[in-house]
């Protein structure tokens, strides 16, 4: 169970922000049990605070270099956190037509400091993002190359590119978030790069601008990343000894947190990982990309949840709130660990249950077998290190409406997406 902090720290947002003030659970210095009573549950909170110190953490750490820091839209695509890192002067890493679009509403500057990464990308997204002037494109197959040179040769505008090449690094995490092994569907072989660069210099229309690698997510060791950057640099220097000015290298993103409620040093952790990276550059010059995303906001926020029922079938306990799988599916996808206390803290003993949701699913749980606080109906739990990869995963299943998102700012709290209704869900259906 997570607790305030009893030592000094050198800044108060050096912690997590969700700590206890009077036995009551806050972000920052917002109480959770009011903003339940304003905003009902299942609701999403987010420390705006702690945001912008992660993403300075990296400004720091990485100042000596030229760099930009792209934050990877998909691990959490709200208009106010895009606006909140753009004005602090981040770019931005998207794969899909649709994050464009939210980054030109959020904060319309930073597309020009846009990376654009995916395996698919279809024509009318390639022609959006050449339109809006993006950085570079990240280029997964010869064929996506193809089309990227046709689509800029139709509109006149000539795209910067970079190969995400495949390091075939193994990085330890979950199979499903893994992507540097030859085996995977990202990325190109790294030995066949150097024939694609050339024949891609042959067209007017397209410019090797870079080099781009990402190996996974949540990846908590810094050596694979100083791995693949070794091979990548070794890559970039035949590059240019073979005609091409490459000017950037993508480092991609991945650097992983701790879901536990073990002390976190996220400061120190980016130290780590800067090191890394520059062990695996060497004395490459290149201007250095980075596209954190969960590190940035995965600690930022917590999911409230209101508890509807405690039943036992037979030795088991479950504790069903009015949150499911739909507002957060990482448990039931990857097993991912998510702490879960009580807004309101109490002396009573602890039990053992399950933490489930309503969803007609057996995999509709948040946790098993997880000792937590006894907690009765009506009562107030927080599901932390939520802040990322929760509602960017959220759905209707069962059509439930996806929750209402507060951003937090200092004492104050902003209803920064309203709660979805059944209504908004009919909505684009024909009968």
């Amino acid at each position: 169970m997570k607790k305030a902090a009893a030592k000094k720290q050198a800044s108060p947002i050096d912690a997590r922000p969700f700590t206890y003030r009077n036995r009551t659970l806050h972000c920052d210095s917002v109480s959770l049990a009011a903003l339940a009573a304003e905003y009902a549950t299942p609701l999403y909170v987010y420390s705006a605070q702690q945001i912008a110190y992660r993403f300075q953490l990296f400004q720091q750490a990485f100042a000596s270099r030229p760099h930009t820091v792209c934050y990877a839209v998909k691990a959490n695509s709200s208009l106010a956190i895009l606006r909140l890192l753009g004005k602090q002067g981040a770019g931005f890493d998207i794969v899909s037509g649709g994050e464009l679009e939210r980054v030109r509403k959020a904060h319309k500057p930073a597309l020009k400091k846009v990376v654009f990464s995916g395996v698919g990308k279809q024509a009318w997204e390639i022609d959006a993002a050449l339109k809006a002037g993006i950085l570079q494109f990240n280029v997964e197959s010869e064929m996506e190359l193809d089309l990227l040179a046709a689509r800029a040769e139709s509109l006149g505008i000539r795209a910067r590119f970079a190969l995400r090449v495949n390091p075939d690094v193994f990085a330890e995490t979950h199979p499903y978030i893994s992507t540097g092994l030859s085996e995977h569907k990202f990325g190109i072989d790294i030995k066949a790069a150097r024939a694609i660069y050339r024949r891609a210099a042959k067209s007017k229309w397209l410019e090797p601008y870079g080099v781009s690698v990402h190996i996974g997510s949540q990846i908590r060791k810094v050596d694979p990343f100083a791995a693949a950057l070794e091979r990548v640099t070794a890559l970039v220097a035949q590059l240019r000894r073979d005609g091409h000015d490459i000017r950037a290298i993508d480092a991609g993103g991945g650097l992983g947190i701790d879901y536990s409620d073990a002390p976190f040093d996220a400061a120190h952790q980016v130290e780590r990982y800067a090191a890394a990276l520059a062990k695996g550059l060497a004395d490459e010059k290149a201007h250095l990309l980075l596209e954190p995303g969960r590190f940035l906001v995965a600690q930022a926020g917590a999911l409230l949840t209101r508890v509807l029922v405690v039943k036992k079938n037979g030795r088991k306990t479950f504790v069903i709130t009015d949150a499911a799988m739909n507002d957060l599916i990482r448990p039931a996808l990857y097993h991912a660990h998510h702490e879960i206390v009580p807004v309101r803290q109490s002396s009573g003993k602890s039990i053992t249950a399950d933490i489930v949701g309503p969803v007609c699913e057996s995999g509709d749980f948040f946790a098993r077998d997880r000792a937590i606080a006894a907690v009765k109906p009506g009562d107030l739990v927080a599901l932390l290190d939520a802040g990322a990869y929760g509602m960017s995963l959220s759905s209707n299943y069962n059509s439930r409406p996806r929750p209402a998102e507060v951003l937090v700012e200092g004492t104050k709290a902003k209803l920064i997406r309203r709660r979805e209704t059944v209504r908004d869900q009919l909505a684009p259906e024909l009968l």
